[in-house]
């Protein structure tokens, strides 16, 4: 027996059943006022202007940070991506091996989540706002090269094999061939990429670099509520204002040629405005990095590191390792199923109601924007430190950037297939069911697959705050300055990472063949 498509997406779903059973054991006494407290103060944020200045400046250095370690990511990863591409090799030289080896040297960097990155420059240069600019900026370049990569490999090389059968220049024959039908691609990409870098901006402040998050960990930590939730809606504002203008913008710049002569524009103004955008973000680049006082410089000087232990690598190599892997897998797979299964289950349980759209918009971003250790910390008011706490807030994170991508999806689908088992007599969410998740489900699971390589990375994020898998040994080894531990933490997490990320490539490819 195999489930109908449209019920693929809510399988993962399940993982709520034993959840919701072994919860109940993890919870303590305390904590409840404190919670209902947070719930409260979010109608009644502070106004105080003091407390407003101060949350403004640290979503300026936020914003900064993130907009600096973008931009350097798009210059260093647009490049890194066409040096990685099979398909640029084999016309240039007529060999991929080149190809496959930057491939495999970037993934790498790739493997390690930016607040290790971060983490670990702050121990070696000292805190300063560049470290978190090149913390963002190392796993990003990486991620946009195979992004770029994998997109310049999947065009049609019909019109390039045309170019250069015609004596074409292999340069101009790439450029011309392949640039146009790559640009949309990267244009959406490049947008996605600034939103995840304001989330990891905020998400480094919360563990010592800067920025709003530092002002969030403090407010919390101090229980102040209310001032806590005036960071949070200001933070939302600026992120749904960033998500609307990227989306203006990719819908813009993104127009196939054959819309733009339909409405009589020129083909090549996109490119003109993109252009003028670019020239005027190195202007503003320059005044942030000054502003924010970053300088690239500072980072050459290193402190020294502590020698080794007189056991050598002993010590390291007796830590738990089989569990420690253990639990950080175990909580990816119920982190993931918690997000790919709670997005479709949220969606039918509200399809009813008018309002349910809106409901669920709100509440999916405040997940995007809310950190998840601080997430972590708020579940340990009610429930003891272990996996499930830690699966709870990642899960909550990625459920907001799941749903978001389904809700999308849902209303790209078009309303004729809905109407139609409405009016046969269908409820209201079988019809949704029926009329729109059955087009979408195998590329909402291959998104998925993608996402739960991800929080395999953001494993490391919770695992610090809620005592589990390889983040909480990373946390005692940071402490100690056991650089032995970190150097052996940093391999597994590598190992894993790209591990998983074979695993989800493979389960993206079976699903969109299916």
């Amino acid at each position: 027996m195999r489930p109908a498509a449209p019920l693929l997406p809510l399988l993962p779903a399940l993982v709520l059943l034993p959840v919701a059973l072994l919860l109940p054991g993890l919870l303590h006494g305390g904590g409840w006022d404190l919670l209902g407290q947070f719930l409260l103060a979010a109608l009644r944020p502070s106004g105080d202007p003091l407390v407003l200045g101060s949350l403004l400046g640290g979503l300026g250095i936020t914003v900064g940070m993130a907009l600096l370690g973008w931009a350097t990511s798009l210059l260093l990863g647009v490049p890194l991506g066409l040096l990685s591409s099979r398909l640029l090799w084999r016309s240039l030289a007529g060999s991929e091996l080149p190809a496959e080896l930057l491939r495999r040297l970037l993934a790498v960097p790739r493997s390690i989540h930016e607040l290790i990155w971060g983490l670990l420059l702050l121990q070696l240069v000292g805190q300063q706002p560049a470290v978190a600019v090149l913390a963002i900026t190392i796993p990003f370049s990486a991620l946009v090269a195979r992004v770029v990569s994998d997109l310049l490999d999947a065009l049609p090389e019909r019109n390039l094999q045309g170019l250069l059968a015609a004596g074409t220049p292999a340069p101009a024959a790439l450029l011309t061939a392949l640039g146009p039908p790559l640009l949309p691609g990267l244009i959406s990409y490049g947008g996605y990429r600034l939103e995840c870098a304001l989330r990891s901006a905020t998400l480094l402040g919360v563990f010592g670099l800067g920025g709003l998050g530092n002002e969030l960990l403090l407010t919390l930590q101090s229980l102040q509520f209310h001032e806590l939730w005036s960071g949070l809606w200001l933070l939302l504002a600026v992120m749904l204002a960033l998500e609307a203008l990227v989306s203006a913008l990719r819908r813009r710049w993104s127009m196939p040629a054959r819309l733009a002569l339909a409405q009589r524009q020129p083909v090549g103004r996109s490119s003109r405005e993109l252009l003028l955008v670019a020239a005027a973000l190195v202007p503003l680049l320059l005044g942030v990095g000054r502003a924010l006082a970053v300088d690239p410089a500072a980072l050459l000087h290193w402190q020294a590191l502590p020698p080794l232990p007189p056991g050598g690598w002993q010590g390291a190599l007796a830590l738990p390792w089989l569990a420690m892997v253990g639990q950080t897998v175990l909580l990816t797979l119920v982190a993931a199923a918690l997000a790919v299964g709670g997005a479709p289950l949220l969606l039918l349980l509200v399809a009813p109601w008018p309002w349910g759209g809106w409901l669920l918009r709100l509440l999916w971003a405040l997940g995007r924007l809310w950190p998840p250790p601080l997430t972590a910390l708020l579940l340990l008011f009610v429930f003891k430190p272990s996996l499930l706490t830690a699966a709870l807030a990642l899960g909550f994170h990625n459920l907001g950037i799941l749903g978001r991508l389904l809700l999308e999806g849902v209303e790209a689908a078009g309303p004729e297939r809905e109407e139609a088992l409405r009016c046969s007599g269908s409820g209201t969410r079988l019809a949704l069911l029926y009329g729109r998740f059955s087009g979408l489900a195998r590329a909402y699971l291959a998104y998925g697959a993608y996402r739960a390589d991800v929080i395999l990375r953001e494993t490391v994020v919770v695992g610090m705050v809620a005592g589990t898998g390889l983040g909480s040994q990373l946390r005692e080894s940071l402490s100690a300055f056991a650089f032995d531990q970190l150097a052996l933490l940093l391999a597994a997490y590598a190992l894993l990472t790209l591990l998983g990320e074979d695993l989800s490539d493979r389960a993206r490819r079976a699903l969109l063949r299916a």
